[in-house]
């Protein structure tokens, strides 16, 4: 970990967690306390929302490691300007999941880095396009009982599901698991070894 100033990621994502690590960086997981209920969808573009989330998770945690350089992120998915979040239950999964898979959609995600006592604060937005591929009703059904839909924007993981559900992605791969790595890594980088 960089002693002069530590990295922290504000999220308790296994997937972050893994993208971070792969990519050969150092760090302390501490989740950030943000309730996203709080924050209002309706009427705001899904980069916007996903910038605002990631945003106000790398404060909550930068308020109180000042001197650390705090990672938050958000990850929407977004369907006919619609921003779908995290399914509530299973039968809210299972109209996502059947909504999603009739067209293509968006994996939006937010990236946030702050350090308060560096006054660092940059923000920014990825969009990946999912081209799915048309599931069958047997498919969407086991996708639903084998409960991998909790806790994911759109009710589904790609890393659980790519070859069987996606037909073909444009945009960064990574984004779509959580954290869009490429434009991640480069800040991160530039910021650590400054």
């Amino acid at each position: 970990m960089n002693k002069k100033r530590p990295l922290i990621l504000a999220s308790a994502s296994p997937q972050r967690k893994k993208l971070l690590e792969e990519a050969g960086f150092e760090f302390e997981v501490i989740a950030s306390l943000v309730d996203e209920s709080l924050f209002q969808k309706d009427g705001v573009c899904a980069c916007e929302y996903a910038q605002l989330l990631a945003k106000e998770k790398a404060l909550d945690v930068a308020r109180k490691h000042r001197n650390a350089l705090v990672l938050g992120a958000d990850s929407v998915v977004a369907i006919d300007d619609d921003i779908i979040g995290k399914p509530k239950d299973a039968i809210d999964a299972e109209n996502i999941v059947r909504r999603l898979f009739a067209k293509d959609h968006k994996v939006v995600s937010g990236v946030a880095v702050i350090s308060l006592a560096n006054d660092i604060c940059e923000v920014f937005c990825e969009t990946t396009i999912i081209h799915p591929k048309k599931l069958s009703e047997e498919q969407i059904l086991a996708h639903i009982k084998s409960g991998e839909w909790k806790g994911k924007a759109g009710g589904y993981g790609i890393q659980d599901c790519k070859d069987e559900f996606i037909d073909s992605i444009e945009g960064s791969f990574s984004n779509v698991i959580g954290l869009p790595m490429e434009a991640t890594s480069e800040i991160l980088k530039r910021l650590l070894s400054a």
